[in-house]
């Protein structure tokens, strides 16, 4: 069993049905799209990209085995699990395990606020009990705008030395690259085999230089190419390639995450089926997807020059 490999993974969007349940197998193609054509290295279904906490269980239970039946490599995949149900994301995660994918993304139980450190130590250990699968890798999932309920680099570091390589590694959302070195230094970072993934490619050349283990980012469904580019040794090219990779992320930053990527996806297909979100979320309007059009020609203009 694999752990995750290392490198720039997106955070994959879903397609939906007409119905608004999730589109499995369109899903699998799209997956299989990002890890060829689409230039990541790896993939997180099931994200807050991939409006993992507003899918159904049932619709999420499929996707493992989906995965599996496509022959998607598990060290590739990195699938959202959490849930604020422990009991949910037990069943999820045995799912994933099942299909043979042991590299899950964890969201701490969002619901009680200020649970504090022991209350989230709980919450991981015996979710880590109740699995009972020493396959089983964690990747802890540090979203405080959307959460509100942060992970400290203090527990971080416990759950680390508790639980050893079960507990591989992390995603840092927060959007501030300290918070990600903090994580790095509380817990040795690669050079301890623990992985933390900031959730921009704009901190892909400073992340690596830290410790970090790559990116894991919404913006790469789109524009993960550009950030291959900039994952190279050679200092003077990759300063350059930076430039470009950090005007791209100024923006996506512009427009709300999830439909935007979805609209470039429906662009990039023709094909508007892709357009579909899940309330709360809505669809960019008219003035949105002009600006969007707009904003990105000029990013093909610059690269093309």
């Amino acid at each position: 069993m694999n752990k995750a490999r290392r490198g720039i993974y997106a955070a994959a969007i879903s397609p939906l049905t007409a119905q608004f349940t999730l589109d499995t197998p369109k899903l699998v193609e799209y997956c299989q799209y990002l890890l060829s054509d689409g230039g990541c290295d790896g993939v997180a279904p099931l994200g807050t990209t991939g409006e993992g906490t507003s899918l159904s269980m049932r619709c999420k239970l499929r996707v493992a085995n989906a995965f599996a039946r496509a022959g998607i490599k598990p060290e590739r995949v990195i699938i959202g699990t959490g849930s604020p149900s422990l009991y949910d994301t037990v069943e999820l995660t045995k799912s994933a395990l099942r299909s043979g994918y042991c590299n899950v993304l964890v969201l701490p139980p969002y619901y009680y606020k200020n649970a504090g450190d022991d209350g989230l130590f709980a919450f991981y250990s015996r979710l880590i009990g109740l699995v009972g699968d020493s396959r089983l890798r964690i990747y802890l999932y540090h979203f405080p705008q959307m959460s509100a309920t942060p992970l400290s680099p203090g527990l971080v570091a416990r759950l680390f030395k508790t639980f050893g390589q079960i507990i591989a590694g992390l995603k840092d959302s927060s959007g501030d690259f300290e918070q990600s070195r903090a994580f790095v230094e509380a817990t040795g970072g690669v050079e301890s085999n623990f992985d933390v993934f900031p959730s921009s490619e704009a901190f892909l050349d400073i992340g690596l230089e830290t410790g970090c283990a790559g990116v894991i980012s919404g913006s790469t469904n789109a524009f993960a190419q550009l950030a291959q580019g900039a994952n190279v040794e050679d200092r003077s090219v990759q300063a350059r390639k930076m430039e470009l990779v950090r005007e791209v992320r100024d923006f996506a930053q512009r427009f709300p995450l999830v439909p935007s990527m979805k609209y470039f996806e429906a662009i990039r297909t023709d094909n508007n089926d892709w357009l579909r979100v899940l309330p709360p979320l809505v669809e960019l309007t008219p003035a949105q997807t002009k600006s969007f059009d707009a904003g990105l020609a000029e990013l093909r203009s610059h690269q093309n020059a």
